[in-house]
């Protein structure tokens, strides 16, 4: 036995948009795909949608009736008029840019009124089951374009027959919800008094409590600064010269629990275009060279960046080039080239703002990663 073999996905993700309309009308066209066993030719549907929305639940209800006047595939000039309604619950999703995914399931009756009983073995009344998917375009908060694909199966006698209907159409939404009417008593002045007395107690609280806050945090910063001090902390790493094992990393790197550093920022950039590295840079190269020769225990990651201006792939190409710029340099003033390794990571993890030209600038940089 033929089936279409689809199963639409219903897919569940985060709340739907609040609708201000109690009701939206969709005329809709479209094509239906019959399955073989109905011995029936694709035929075009007409029809109408209505949704109902002043409702407390996640499921919106939908009342649907379509109208088809198809074609025997046996040859003949024979025909059926096809009319289906169905009953329908309609979630809709979040939307995604401009467009409102919905999905959708019910139950439905469809009458044939030629149905050729003896020959194909279609039921003149029949219900059936349907899911579907779908998604609305909104022009403005009332119209939109409404698209729709939905898959219907019934039990015709012994056998499941299947249909697939895709339909388009104008959704039309109206009538605003009504406004709750609520009843206020006569205020009276002294509780109105009390009210404003209570508020001002409780924001005289919150002042004070954020004002406690404020003097806690200054006074562990400046116990934090005099214990520096006191311990003494010469390359202002944050970690005492007693368990500092690394004295001379430099000042604002990333340093562990030995005072040993993690990650370089080398504050090295590049013109647009360029891995050629200019002579303020290199003087701060040569601090790392320095600190690699007396940290012969540690190696280093040389990782390239570029704005977002260009190719990606040239771009990738570009930050590997610039690696290798320093890795070089490093390698040239004494560094053996197995502790060194260059990364070209491309427009990868900007640090600034790509759309204006000092944050481009900033992004075209070198960092570096120390590991044992």
């Amino acid at each position: 036995m033929k089936k279409l073999l689809l199963l639409p996905a219903l897919l569940f993700a985060s709340a739907t948009m609040a609708n201000e309309y109690k009701y939206e009308i969709t005329p809709l066209i479209g094509y239906n795909i019959a399955e073989g066993n109905l011995a029936l030719d694709n035929y075009a549907v007409f029809g109408a949608e209505i949704q109902y929305n002043d409702v407390d639940f996640v499921l919106k209800p939908e009342l649907s009736i379509f109208y088809s006047n198809a074609d025997y595939d046996n040859g003949s000039d024979n025909d059926t008029d096809i009319i289906r309604v169905a009953l329908n619950g309609v979630y809709e999703f979040s939307k995604i840019g401009s467009v409102i995914p919905l999905a959708k399931a019910g139950l439905g009756y469809e009458n044939m009124s030629d149905s050729y009983l003896s020959t194909t073995g279609n039921k003149a009344n029949c219900a059936f089951i349907d899911a579907g998917v779908g998604a609305k375009i909104p022009f403005n908060d009332a119209i939109a374009l409404k698209f729709e694909a939905i898959y219907m199966n019934k039990y015709n006698d012994a056998r499941f027959d299947s249909n697939l209907m895709v339909t388009a159409g104008i959704n039309i939404a109206f009538g605003g919800f009504g406004q709750k009417q609520t009843t206020f008593e006569k205020p009276v002045v002294e509780d109105t008094k009390i009210d404003e007395n209570k508020a001002l107690e409780e924001e005289k609280a919150r002042k004070q409590a954020e004002e406690k806050a404020l003097r806690e945090a200054e006074a562990e910063k400046k116990a934090a600064a005099l214990l520096a001090i006191a311990n003494g902390d010469d390359d202002k790493d944050g970690v005492r010269n007693a368990d500092d094992k690394c004295k001379n990393t430099v000042s604002g790197d990333a340093v562990d629990e030995n005072g040993c550093a993690r990650e370089i920022n080398l504050n090295i950039n590049f013109e647009n275009g360029s891995s050629s590295i200019d002579e303020a840079s290199k003087v701060r190269i040569m601090k790392i060279v320095d600190f690699l020769k007396e940290n012969v225990n540690y190696k280093m990651n040389i990782v390239g960046y570029t704005d977002n201006t260009g190719n990606t792939s040239l771009n990738k190409k570009l930050s590997q080039d610039r690696a290798e710029s320093v890795k070089m340099l490093i390698i040239k003033h004494g560094i053996d080239a197995s502790r060194l390794d260059a990364i070209g990571k491309g427009d990868k993890n900007p640090i600034a703002d790509n759309s204006t030209q000092d944050g481009r600038a900033k992004n075209r940089r070198i960092e570096a990663e120390l590991f044992h």
